[in-house]
């Protein structure tokens, strides 16, 4: 994001996966919109795989390019290096930069109203707008020039000749991140510090665009964290939330409708997302996992590589979330606050993401033939449950999946 199963019956087993591969054209999702194959997950690791505390690390998906680095606040020493210099298109992240800038010889606590919402909105849930105001109104490759000699940075440079106006392809590597976020929280003003770091930590999952943006460190990790997220390329629509949106593409409607690669250092073309922030009780690990995609790739795919991805890595302070992850299937796939059908729609999946599933129950019989289920996957990420039929594995319950207590 950047500025300007089987027949219908009631058995316990579902039709088999080849069946679905023939038939699975055919069939219409009335329930959440249109089918995609059962057998087509986004997972390419066994289904039901248990995150692991102690990784090896770092996996990168085969196809991804990545940038990498994890800072041990506590010890002063990085516990994760891959390519930390290599600059990408930042998208959002330089968001940072442009709050900072702003922010520089200000105190939030004599903010007017209007550039508190700005802030908020930009920080919390990435509004475009809100960048596209500051970038406009204080000097646009100006205020990248002006952070890089603030923060020192190596690596950060503005758009590139002919895209001044989007500051989304402002070129950022993952040290350079890092120490941005060092600068937030052990040089800037406590006022300043303490502005930034709590709308971080209260990232929204639906952004501005209605993309789900707790991909990467919201999904790997237990709070207490803190993110700005960062997403490129021409997605499909988001569908976040329970609202409709008009959102078209991964990034802003006045970016060009296509571009080259850049120079040789900054790929303006293949698909980005983004992951950067900090984990841990006192925000012990500073985290920044930049990638690139192959064109084509679907937000879904990518939300799910990037998850593999930063689960991999070694950041101390952070704990995995328990449960188990899946592949999912469908498109627009409901996540409900009860394991019911009707008026209690929370938000929608990204097609084929991959889930963490904490437990679950029976709930009401669900029919999308040639499938029928009565259990319901809860995933606790989101606070509600999706109905098994889209969780990609043949049985209609888990078989290592725990059964969800009454509180659930």
């Amino acid at each position: 994001m950047f500025r300007i199963a089987r027949h219908s019956h009631t058995t316990a087993r579902r039709t088999p996966r080849r069946l679905l591969a023939a038939t699975a054209a055919f069939l219409s999702l009335s329930f959440t919109g249109a089918a995609l194959p059962h057998s087509a997950s986004a997972a390419t690791e066994p289904s039901g795989a248990t995150v692991s505390a102690t990784p090896a690390s770092p996996q990168v998906p085969a196809g991804v390019t990545a940038g990498v680095a994890v800072f041990d606040r506590q010890t002063g020493t990085f516990t994760e290096q891959l390519a930390p210099a290599a600059t990408f298109r930042s998208a959002s992240v330089v968001k940072l930069l442009l709050a900072l800038d702003f922010l520089w010889n200000r105190s939030p606590d004599t903010l007017p109203a209007a550039d508190r919402t700005r802030l908020d909105v930009m920080l919390r849930s990435s509004q475009d707008a809100a960048a596209n105001h500051y970038w406009s109104a204080y000097g646009g490759p100006a205020i990248v020039a002006r952070m890089v000699t603030r923060l020192g940075l190596s690596d950060t440079a503005p758009p590139p000749a002919g895209y001044e106006g989007y500051w989304g392809y402002t070129a950022m590597s993952a040290r350079d991140i890092v120490k941005t976020y060092r600068h937030i929280l052990e040089s800037a003003p406590a006022p300043v510090r303490d502005f930034v770091m709590e709308r971080l930590r209260q990232s929204t999952r639906c952004a501005s665009d209605a993309f789900d943006q707790h991909f990467g460190i919201a999904a790997s990790f237990d709070r207490p964290w803190a993110v700005k997220q960062g997403w490129s390329g021409s997605y499909a629509k988001g569908n976040c939330g329970s609202g409709s949106t008009t959102a078209a593409r991964g990034s802003d409607t006045s970016a060009p409708a296509s571009v080259g690669a850049g120079d040789a250092s900054v790929d303006l073309s293949r698909p980005a997302l983004h992951t950067t922030g900090t984990v841990g009780t006192g925000d012990r690990s500073i985290v920044a996992v930049l990638t690139l995609h192959p064109d084509g790739t679907s937000y879904g795919k990518a939300y799910t590589d990037l998850g593999r991805l930063t689960r991999s890595l070694n950041v101390p302070g952070g704990t995995a979330p328990k449960g188990k992850w899946y592949g999912t299937w469908g498109q627009d796939v409901a996540v409900r606050r009860e394991p019911v059908v009707g008026d209690n729609l929370l938000t929608r999946l990204p097609a084929g993401v991959e889930v963490l599933v904490g437990c679950q129950k029976k709930g009401q019989l669900v029919s999308v033939p040639p499938y029928t289920n009565d259990w319901w996957a809860y995933l606790p990420q989101y606070g509600g449950y999706v109905t098994n039929i889209y969780i990609s594995h043949p049985d209609n319950q888990l078989p290592d999946v725990p059964l969800c207590t009454s509180t659930k």
